[in-house]
């Protein structure tokens, strides 16, 4: 199976993210922008992997995906909901919904049973 990568904005993000996978997934952040050097060194390599991306649902994580798209073209693109605005403030579960898709979420994240989390 090839390798998942997931690439986020920031350091809040990759660790809710990591809150809900169930798997080990190479989580990159971008910090919210892409110079060439990140798109060097961080980008690029990954092209040929199995790459998903998951920025937040604002102008700064819009034009972060207009660039990923471009550089990224076969990447998956999933969305929070704009309700949410931040990856780092969506729900939970919601969160599992999305990434459940392609990843394995932790089971507990599937249902209401949240309050430990």
């Amino acid at each position: 199976m090839d390798e998942k990568i997931i690439i986020v904005e920031g350091k809040n993000d990759r660790k809710r993210v990591q809150k809900v996978l169930n798997e080990d997934v190479e989580i990159i952040c971008t910090h919210g922008t892409l110079s060439e050097e990140k798109l060097e060194t961080l980008i690029l390599p990954v092209e040929d992997l199995d790459v998903y991306i998951l920025v937040d649902a604002d102008d700064s994580g819009e034009k972060l995906r207009r660039q990923l798209k471009r550089e990224l073209p076969n990447a998956t693109h999933l969305y929070t909901d704009k309700d949410f605005g931040q990856v780092e403030t969506t729900p939970f579960d919601y969160l599992a919904e999305v990434l459940g898709e392609y990843f394995e979420v932790k089971g507990p994240f599937l249902n209401s049973d949240l309050a430990k989390f």
